[in-house]
């Protein structure tokens, strides 16, 4: 079903009296997660502006379409997702807020509690504005008996030495009595206890918080840490124990028990927080809300067929994609169709310990996210592949093929895909390496995805109906009807209204609207696949620890559905069921975007129109 991601940079102005605590952090690199609270914390709520934020949100609501899902989520999620967006936003408006981060923090909590990674709002006040870090990453280990325990990272020093080589003295110096400059014998030790309790009691209190992935499994999986491979090279995933978006917490106490000691220990190690890579510099709190936290290019839509509204858009890299979980893309390659998660956290630019880099060298053919790798029993390839997006989408889609393609001249008859913390991107490049694996056949043509529609909220007909009337005679706007095919696979003429007739549904309680369903969004490509699968489906296994998003798993669900691949999950805990895709979708968009529709279909004075933020 086609989902469309809700973003937004909110912002919200305000003074505080008494000394002014940003100065005190102005200019600093590292700051105490408790100096960077108060400076966060000493702006009150601007009444005006609040309600400003929640129109936007209200009114843009209508165009994603778990809003109503979420409610309570279908089998299996029952149990994991029931989140009333509308219901919050309704309380969120009526209370009272000592401050301004306050706020966001209930308004980024509710929409978390969504466990849908399209469906956010995301603040650049506040999220990763300082982001807080520990130097001792976890994992779970199962032993060869079977039983599993919570550890330091064993790469934990060589992971923080080579990411935070000017606080390492600090962290080394925080440590307790004979532990005191000691940092590297913390790795690889059992965690008995955190905060004084079993460490399952932690890693089930983020995964209520965290957000994005539907299974509760997956989002235990966040609290650990991780790899991917990222565009320049493999990235180290730190987990949301080492790393926190928020400086809410000052230190962690651990119990532990080091390795080769038969004693437990107990010591607190302080959090530390870094200013975030996209934060722009102040030197008090006057000037850190006019760098961070006003709207910009790209904040809110324009009129596509304004001269001066597109010369101020054009160039600007929109806002969303800070947190949109793949690399960089042109914005030409942003008017694809794109199905990718969101998270507060940015990317990570944590390098992975060389150590724990693949032993073989990756194939001539790899690319940017898509890595190939022949093991050596010279029969199994390994494609890396930790994003459906890269730099180029015409280059990105010709080394898939040509790396597949150079496995097999190599001998290989078996793949592992590793879609490890892929968070999504183009549905076309999953659509392709689906095609091109299988080859064709019912379920790889004319789309090798699943069916889809589209919400058709009264704004969204509204803005069709405007376009068929002439409002978009270049066809530039998403909900063109020259964009979408129907049923058939047969394009729609330009005064087609292909959100209607709707398809009406109730679900949980409450009305709602759909399109009559669509057709391929992708093929015919624009290269030629070859003329037979790459690979048996019965010698594919997908590999992930779950976090598996967006195209990733639009990719891995028809993959499995219909040609019966193999899928892994590694990680996680035994008595936890483990999902191998975290959320599905469609084309995602976000509230830039859909005002961009309702600005150039001229409907932004409606009354069911967001305004601006």
């Amino acid at each position: 079903m086609l989902a469309a991601a809700l973003f937004a940079v909110l912002f919200a102005l305000g003074a505080s009296a008494g000394p002014d605590p940003c100065v005190a952090i102005a200019g600093k690199k590292w700051v105490s997660p408790r100096e960077a609270r108060a400076c966060m914390f000493s702006f009150p709520v601007d009444p005006e502006l609040k309600a400003n934020i929640i129109q936007v949100v209200n009114n843009t609501l209508p165009f994603h379409t778990s809003v109503n899902y979420q409610i309570l989520a279908p089998p299996p999620f029952q149990n994991d997702v029931h989140e009333d967006i509308a219901a919050d936003l309704a309380r969120i408006f009526q209370m009272s807020y000592d401050s301004d981060f306050e706020f966001h923090l209930d308004l980024y909590r509710s929409f978390r509690r969504l466990n849908d990674g399209h469906c956010t709002v995301f603040n650049f006040c506040y999220d990763s504005l300082y982001i807080s870090y520990l130097p001792t990453p976890l994992v779970l280990l199962t032993a060869s008996d079977g039983s599993q325990s919570v550890h330091i990272a064993p790469e934990a020093f060589s992971v923080a030495s080579a990411e935070f080589p000017d606080q390492i003295e600090f962290w080394q110096d925080s440590l307790p009595g004979n532990l005191k400059g000691k940092l590297a014998s913390l790795s690889g030790a059992k965690v008995l206890q955190i905060n004084g309790k079993d460490p399952l009691i932690a890693v089930n209190e983020n995964a209520v918080t965290t957000g994005s992935y539907q299974s509760f499994g997956t989002r235990q999986n966040s609290f650990f840490s991780s790899y991917s491979r990222g565009a320049k090279g493999w990235a180290y995933i730190m987990g949301n124990f080492a790393l926190q978006i928020h400086p809410l917490n000052d230190f962690v106490e651990l119990t532990i028990q080091r390795i080769d000691n038969s004693l437990p220990e107990t010591l607190s190690i302080p959090y530390r927080s870094r200013f975030g890579s996209a934060a722009k510099n102040f030197t008090d709190g006057e000037s850190y809300r006019e760098n961070n936290c006003v709207s910009v290019a790209g904040t809110n839509g324009y009129d596509v067929y304004d001269l001066a509204s597109v010369s101020e858009h054009t160039h600007a890299m929109p806002p969303v994609a800070y947190f949109q979980q793949q690399p960089l893309i042109s914005n030409q390659d942003r008017r694809r169709p794109i199905n990718v998660m969101l998270d507060g956290t940015p990317l990570s630019d944590v390098e992975l310990p060389e150590e724990s880099h693949p032993t073989t060298a990756a194939l001539n053919e790899s690319y940017s996210v898509a890595q190939f790798y022949l093991l050596p029993d010279n029969i199994t390839g390994v494609l890396a592949l930790g994003s459906f997006s890269a730099g180029n989408f015409s280059v990105f889609m010709a080394s898939l093929l040509d790396g597949l393609q150079e496995l097999k001249a190599l001998g290989a008859t078996h793949l592992i895909v590793d879609v490890t913390n892929n968070g999504g991107g183009y549905i076309c490049i999953a659509h392709w390496l689906h095609r091109i694996l299988i080859g064709p056949k019912a379920t790889t043509e004319p789309q090798a995805g699943l069916d889809t529609c589209t919400r058709a909220s009264t704004m969204a007909q509204l803005i069709v109906e405007k376009i068929n009337k002439g409002a978009d005679p270049k066809e530039l706007l998403s909900y063109h009807p020259s964009q979408w095919k129907n049923s058939s696979n047969v394009p729609y003429s330009v005064e087609t209204h292909w959100l209607r007739p709707t398809v009406d549904l109730t679900i949980n309680g409450h009305q709602d609207a759909f399109s009559p369903r669509l057709g391929a969004e992708c093929q015919p490509f624009e290269m030629a696949p070859p003329d037979h699968g790459l690979f048996a489906p019965e010698n594919i296994a997908i590999l992930s620890n779950g976090r598996c998003g967006s195209s990733c798993s639009l990719f891995s669900i028809t993959m499995s559905k219909h040609e019966g691949v193999k899928t892994v999950v590694l990680g996680g805990h035994k008595d936890i069921p483990q999902q191998y895709c975290g959320v599905v979708g469609g084309q995602s968009t976000h509230f830039a975007e859909i005002d961009t529709e309702i600005k150039s279909t001229h409907l932004k004075t409606h009354i069911l129109a967001p305004p601006d933020l």
